[in-house]
């Protein structure tokens, strides 16, 4: 049935929006997750308009193939993957923004368009579309909705959720659904919208995207504060969360992540600290906080630096680089816990004992401002090859980071998603009746099965 869908695609679409050759299946068949199950797609699909999505799902639900919805496969927990006999269908050629209010503080887009284009759009009128993943620079609307993106601005503005209004989407029958409203505010029936937000793909299609725009700070200041050590650093945040102070960016880097950075770009950060907390604060009252942050920091032990504006950008730009220029594999995985802040103490320290008990090579990364962490655990390896025993023992101290985070409250991914990756460890913090409920959901929205299937649930 598989190949007769793809030809049905074939003489529905235009030339050059199904694409067979093997180097593109091989292109698409992964995002930047570790590849837990290899599979080729039977075809790569881009559409350009909500009908050519709809004639899409239509074909695949006539002949049942598993279809994989795609943005700019940035994504690091297999939410893209391709499926056994499944069709990809990469929605980066829907790129357009359909409208712009500057007065309603509001966009429309088409969900292949960049996060980064976005904003640019939207600061030409002192606007910013808040969410701010690492990869703001390629990622897609669209897929910061699939996975409820969050990023660095998340401690003030908050994640993909909080600033989405309204979406269109394709349900699997091919019928086309609007969800949501216009306005900042409305709670008529069911917050459907909040639903296919982070339901990656797995609900529907998403084809249209209204978003809640903020106001472009006029005025930003950048705190860097460097400790001897990162659970320092981690008391650093709490001590700015006393003083009642609300950055919008509290980014935490350990030892090993700033000795990389260093690698990588010629900086000299190691030798300022082994930890550095860097803290933005925005807005009109952006100095009196800085002002603020900078007496709690220094009181705490930090040697804080007032940075030029310059230095201030490098740095940030640094952070969005400091997962390493590497994606995720089998010998190098980045995870995405969360904790209460105040538990993030506790849980760099029990990190800092699993790297050590499984000797394997460990360092952090963290959302500091949420408590959103993302440790990286790895081995050593050569020529492609690694010991057996040394991939058990990654495997053991990656399960026992997840135990250690839901044992402080926490939860198994801030901001990447579930997606393939990490359904191995959704048992855990959700009990079987809640996700049944959620399954029923799925079959309720999904019945055959055909929307990216084993993600997410």
């Amino acid at each position: 049935m598989g190949s007769v869908a793809v030809e049905e695609l074939e003489a529905s679409l235009a030339s050059g929006q199904v694409d067979r050759e093997e180097t593109t299946l091989i292109r698409y068949a992964v995002d930047q997750a570790p590849i837990l199950d290899y599979q080729l797609p039977l075809a790569v699909v881009f559409p350009e308009s909500v009908e050519d999505v709809q004639a899409v799902v239509r074909i695949c639900a006539a002949g049942k193939v598993a279809l994989v919805p795609r943005g700019a496969g940035t994504g690091v927990s297999g939410g893209a993957h391709a499926t056994k006999d499944c069709v990809i269908l990469s929605l980066e050629r829907m790129d357009r923004i359909l409208a712009l209010n500057p007065d309603d503080e509001t966009a429309v887009v088409e969900p292949g368009v960049i996060n980064a284009v976005l904003n640019e759009a939207a600061a030409e009128h002192g606007l910013m579309y808040a969410p701010d993943p690492a990869s703001f620079r390629s990622s897609t609307i669209g897929g910061n909705v699939a996975t409820n993106a969050g990023g660095l601005r998340c401690a003030k503005y908050g994640v993909t959720r909080d600033s989405v209004l309204a979406l269109d989407v394709v349900l699997a029958d091919g019928s086309l659904l609007h969800t949501g409203h216009q306005t900042f505010k409305g709670v008529a029936g069911y917050d459907l919208t909040g639903l296919f937000v982070g339901s990656e793909g797995t609900l529907g299609i998403v084809v249209g995207v209204t978003v809640r725009l903020k106001y472009l700070p006029r005025e930003v200041h950048t705190i860097a504060a460097f400790y001897p050590d990162f659970r320092q650093a981690a008391a650093g945040v709490l001590a700015v969360g006393r003083a009642r102070v609300q950055p919008a960016i509290m980014e935490l880097l350990d030892g090993g992540t700033l000795a990389q950075l260093d690698d990588i770009h010629g900086s000299d950060l190691a030798a300022r600290g082994r930890s550095l907390l860097l803290v933005q604060t925005d807005g009109f009252g952006a100095a009196a906080e800085a002002r603020m942050v900078r007496e709690v920091l220094a009181a705490g032990g930090a040697t804080v630096t007032t940075e030029a504006s310059a230095e201030a950008e490098r740095l940030v730009e640094l952070r969005r680089h400091s997962r390493g220029v590497e994606v995720d594999d089998e010998y190098r995985v980045g995870e995405d816990v969360a904790v209460p802040r105040s538990r993030l103490v506790d849980y760099v320290a029990a990190l800092e004992t699993m790297a050590v008990e499984h000797a394997v090579h460990l360092k952090v990364v963290a959302h500091a401002g949420d408590g959103n962490l993302h440790p990286t655990f790895w081995i050593d390896r050569k020529d492609k090859a690694v010991d057996e025993g040394a991939l058990e023992r990654l495997h053991r101290a990656l399960d026992e980071s997840i135990t250690a985070a839901l044992g402080m409250g926490g939860t198994i991914t801030g901001e990447h998603g579930v997606g393939q990756y990490k359904l191995r460890w959704l048992g855990q913090e959700q009990p079987e009746p809640l996700r049944e409920l959620q399954r029923r959901i799925k079959d309720l929205f999904d019945p055959a099965g055909i929307l990216n299937p084993g993600k997410a649930i």
